[in-house]
C-alpha cells in the first residue's frame, strides 16, 4: 500500500479555515462550504480525510455538526474526525450521529488513560491517538496547554493497543508552508517503531515532503499516512500531486 494522503478540512464556525502554529488568533478562511471542499478533494483522488473541529477542540464536545455533516453527504470515502472528543457522549455523537468512521481523540488518551484504552479495545480501528506536540512535549485542549510528557512516551502507554492509527503534529510546523523538519522525521521513526501506524501532520508543504516521508516508510514501515492542509489552499501542492508523489 502506498502512503495515503489525507487532505485537511479544519472547521471553525460553520467554515474552512487554517490556523497557523495552533493559534487561534491567526486564522485564515478558505471556504464557506465544507462540503464543496470535500467534494473537490475527493475528485482530485483523496481516498481518506482528515477534519478537526477547532470549535470542539477549545470548548470539548462537538460544535461543527452541520458542517460535519454537509462533509459526510459529499463524500463517499472514510473520514476521521478530531476535536472535543473526550468522553462516550462525545464519542457517540462523532461515530454514530455523525457516521464518522474514525475519531481522533487527544487530551482525553493523556488526562483519562484507562478510558482511552478501555474505549481503544471496545471498538477496535475506530479511535485515533492524536498528539500535537511542542517541543516535543504533548498539547492538548485544543493546543492552549502543555504538558510535561513527551509525545513518544504518551504513544508508548498505547503500543499494543487497537487504535487505527497516532496522528503526529509537530505544532511549530503547523501552517507554516516550511515543509517537515529532521526532527519531526526523527520522531515519526521513533512512533513508527513502536508497532503503532503513524500519520505525519503539519508542516507537509510540496511533494519533497512527501518524498522524505516515503524515504522514511522504507526504514519505519509503521508511517503510513500524510495529511496535508494549508499547502492544498495555497496551492504549493495538490491532492493529485501528494498522491502521485506517495507512490
Amino acid at each position: 500500500m502506498p502512503l495515503e494522503i489525507l487532505p485537511a478540512i479544519d472547521l471553525r464556525g460553520g467554515r474552512v479555515v487554517r490556523l497557523t502554529q495552533g493559534d487561534y488568533a491567526r486564522e485564515t478562511v478558505y471556504s464557506d462550504d465544507p462540503g464543496e471542499v470535500a467534494r473537490r478533494f475527493v475528485a482530485e483522488g483523496a481516498t481518506r480525510l482528515h477534519v478537526v473541529d477547532l470549535d470542539a477542540a477549545a470548548s470539548g464536545g462537538p460544535t461543527n455538526l452541520e458542517a460535519v455533516r454537509a462533509i459526510r453527504a459529499a463524500a463517499d470515502v472514510p473520514i476521521q474526525l478530531g476535536g472535543g472528543v473526550r468522553d462516550d457522549h462525545a464519542l457517540e455523537t462523532v461515530l454514530e450521529k455523525l457516521g464518522v468512521d474514525r475519531a481522533i481523540v487527544g487530551t482525553a488518551a493523556l488526562k483519562d488513560p484507562v478510558w482511552f484504552k478501555r474505549t481503544a479495545q471496545r471498538l477496535p480501528d475506530r479511535l485515533v491517538l492524536g498528539i500535537d506536540a511542542k517541543d516535543g512535549k504533548v498539547a492538548t485542549d485544543g493546543w492552549l496547554d502543555v504538558s510535561e510528557t513527551s509525545a513518544v512516551e504518551l504513544a508508548a502507554r498505547y503500543a499494543g493497543t487497537p487504535v487505527a492509527a497516532v496522528v503526529y503534529t509537530n505544532i511549530a510546523n503547523d501552517g507554516m508552508l516550511q515543509g517537515i523538519d529532521d526532527g519531526t522525521l526523527h520522531d515519526l521513526g521513533e512512533l513508527a517503531d513502536l508497532g503503532l501506524p503513524v500519520i505525519a501532520s503539519g508542516g507537509v508543504t510540496t511533494t519533497e515532503d512527501i518524498a522524505k516521508l516515503v524515504t522514511l516508510r522504507e526504514r519505519h514501515h509503521g508511517v503510513v499516512g500524510a495529511i496535508v492542509g494549508r499547502a492544498l489552499y495555497e496551492g504549493t501542492m495538490s491532492v493529485e500531486g501528494a498522491v502521485g508523489a506517495a507512490g
